[in-house]
Order: structure tokens, then C-alpha cells, then sequence
């Protein structure tokens, strides 16, 4: 199960700098984790998770492996893109890809760094990109509605349905609105295939200046008052210290950033915030071989968490024996939390929580 984030953004805001330190990051992780493997303009890395490293050692397991996030470099984006400007089709093709949008924002003065628009506003910049998302969006959807709507008119249920679906989002991107703020709850996985871009649940990241990174600045305060009228999320991160961070050894890292008065790095909460975004919950199986993280979307029910290891488990779904990760901690691992009557079977309908360590029981 495959999650991805595109990283977007106008020219010369940071967006390349925090992807290459994502993929720097990857890169270093490759020598522990097999699967950091990394193409030009995509790279997977690691999800930070304390919670792992406690299960390593109370389980005395041999390997360490972590779950994972994908960041996808998307091509700049200049105004005009909906209408093929720039690289405009190469960038709103790969965009629709994407299951997230994480919007790069520059929150900094420099002189010796050109605006494409000539002055640092980064509302402004986040109101070009999502124009063009939406315009691009409405013209997607124009072009589809009137054949569906004929063949809902002719009695075709399937028809009938989507275009219930499309008009009142095509409404609202033709009053200035995102796809997003016309889809119920209920339609958010139906919405899904009609890959529109403002649909996407979207992460703000304000690119700051060195100094500003652990406190943010009225640029980037700004744009967290909009992500929060939004419902959207935000991070500050400063892209030239991750860059740096991202070159260091990694027992030289918490000495640097806590020099900068940070607690961990801003591509950490980048990759927790993205994983979050998506909402993806963990959950862990430990043994003597390996203590390993497994990602599922919130609310996935047990045999379904388990087709995430191998088809077969869901498919000869019986039980899993189930221990809270704080019942594991605090009881010293799997027979411990079992002698205590921590751990407890469930069954087909148990909904996995986050941090739950599993044990599936399964016959093919």
C-alpha cells in the first residue's frame, strides 16, 4: 500500500531545496532500510517513530524496519499553468497523481533570491497555485458533465450517480471554492476517481529564514491563520538548515539542531505531518527476527490490516492477538502483556488503533 505527497510550489521558494534534503535523507537511509530506493524525482523515507525503537529492544529483535512516506517532486508551476504555460500540463498531470499536496511557501527576504512575482507574499503565492488547480479542475469537469448527464437522462444509474456527485463541486470551483469544501464525508472515496486536484488534503510548508526557524515569522504566522480557517495543516521549516541536517551524521544532528533551539528537524515534522495528512495510523508486529511498522489508512479493520503484510493473511483472516503498545511497554513485551491479560483476541470486525501490536492468525 503505496502513500504519496506531492511537494509543489512557485520557482525559487524552497521546493527543490527540501526535496533534495528529503531525498539526502532517503539516501542515508538506504544503508538500514531496503526500501529507501529512490528515483530522480521521487523518494520514499522513513516515518520517525520512537515507538519502534522501544519495540526493537523490548522485542530483542535482529532488524529495525519502519514504514514509509513517498515525496514526489512536482515541476514548478508559474501563473497560467491550467492554460499550458511553463511546464503547466507536465505539472497538473502529475499532481492529479498524488493522494496529497504539500504547498511550499516562501516566508523569506533575500535579495540575492529572485521572486517570480517580484516581492515575498506568500498568501498571494498560495492563491496563484490553487487558481490555477481550480480553473484546471473546472475544466475537467465541464468537459466530462455533459455526456454523463445525457446518460443520465437516458436511465443510466451509474451516470446518474457521479453527475450528483460533480455538480455541486463544479458549483463551487465556479464561485472560487475548492472541490474539497462541496464533498460530504460520505463521497470523499467516490470523489477520489474523479482526480481532481483541489480535492487533495494539502500541507502548507513555510519556508523561513535560518533564524526564524523554531519560532516562525509574520510571514509564516500568516499563512497558519489561513491553513487554520482552512482546516488545512501547516509546518515551519527553514529549507537551508535541513539541507545542512540532512549531510550530517546522524549523532551529530540533535546537537546541531538543539544549537538552533530545536527540538527535532523540520523535514521529521514535514514526513509525520504528510503521514498524518493522508490519515494513516501505524501499527507493529514484533518479533525475534524483526520489529516492523505497517501503515493503514484510520478506521481499516483487522483482516484488511492484514493484507497490508500479505494477501493471504486477509484472505484466511482468523483472529489477531492484539496488545496496545502501551500495555507492551509497560509489561515488557508479548508474555508480560499476555500474563497480565493485556492481550486479547479479536476478530473480523475489530477496527486496528494506532499502535496496536498484532499477531494474525491465518489459514490458506
Amino acid at each position: 500500500m503505496g502513500f504519496n505527497c506531492g511537494i509543489v510550489g512557485l520557482p525559487n521558494v524552497g521546493k527543490s531545496t527540501l526535496f533534495n534534503a528529503l531525498t539526502a535523507t532517503a539516501a542515508a537511509q538506504a544503508a538500514n532500510y531496503p526500501f529507501c530506493t529512490i528515483e530522480p524525482n521521487v523518494g520514499r523515507v522513513a516515518v520517525p517513530d520512537p515507538r519502534l525503537d522501544m519495540l526493537t529492544k523490548i522485542g530483542k529483535s535482529q532488524k529495525t524496519v519502519p514504514t514509509s512516506l513517498e515525496f514526489v517532486d512536482i515541476a514548478g508551476l508559474v501563473r497560467g499553468a491550467s492554460k499550458g504555460e511553463g511546464l503547466g500540463n507536465q505539472f497538473l498531470g502529475n499532481i492529479r497523481e498524488v493522494d496529497a499536496i504539500i504547498h511550499v511557501l516562501r516566508c523569506f527576504e533575500d535579495s540575492d533570491v529572485t521572486h517570480v512575482e517580484g516581492s515575498v507574499d506568500p498568501i498571494r503565492d498560495a492563491e496563484t497555485i490553487e487558481t490555477e488547480l481550480m480553473i484546471a479542475d473546472m475544466d475537467s469537469l465541464e468537459k466530462r458533465l455533459p455526456a454523463l448527464q445525457k446518460k443520465a437522462r437516458g436511465g443510466d444509474r451509474d451516470s446518474a450517480a457521479t453527475v450528483a456527485l460533480m455538480e455541486p463541486i463544479l458549483a463551487a470551483l465556479q464561485g472560487g471554492r475548492m472541490a474539497r469544501t462541496a464533498i460530504a464525508a460520505a463521497d470523499v472515496e467516490a470523489a477520489k476517481r474523479l482526480q481532481l486536484m483541489t480535492s487533495k488534503p494539502i500541507l502548507y510548508v513555510c519556508n523561513v529564514e535560518e533564524g526564524a526557524a523554531a519560532t516562525g515569522n509574520a510571514f509564516s504566522a500568516r499563512v497558519m491563520a489561513r491553513a487554520e480557517a482552512e482546516g488545512a495543516r501547516c509546518v515551519v521549516v527553514s529549507a537551508a538548515i535541513e539541507a545542512e541536517v540532512s549531510q550530517l551524521a546522524e549523532a551529530d544532528r540533535v546537537e546541531f539542531l538543539e544549537g538552533l533551539g530545536l527540538h527535532d528537524s523540520g523535514l521529521d515534522r514535514v514526513i509525520q505531518a504528510g503521514y498524518g495528512l493522508l490519515g494513516l495510523i501505524t501499527y507493529f508486529t514484533v518479533g525475534p527476527k524483526e520489529a516492523r511498522a505497517w501503515t493503514i489508512t484510520r478506521g481499516t479493520k483487522a483482516p484488511q490490516a492484514a493484507a497490508v503484510i500479505h494477501n493471504d493473511f486477509e484472505r484466511g483472516f482468523i483472529a489477531c492477538e492484539t496488545t496496545a503498545y502501551d500495555d507492551f511497554v509497560t509489561f515488557k513485551g508479548e508474555q508480560g502483556a499476555k500474563e497480565a491479560g493485556k492481550m486479547r483476541v479479536e476478530g473480523k470486525e475489530y477496527v486496528v488503533k494506532d499502535g496496536d501490536i498484532l499477531l494474525f492468525r491465518f489459514n490458506v
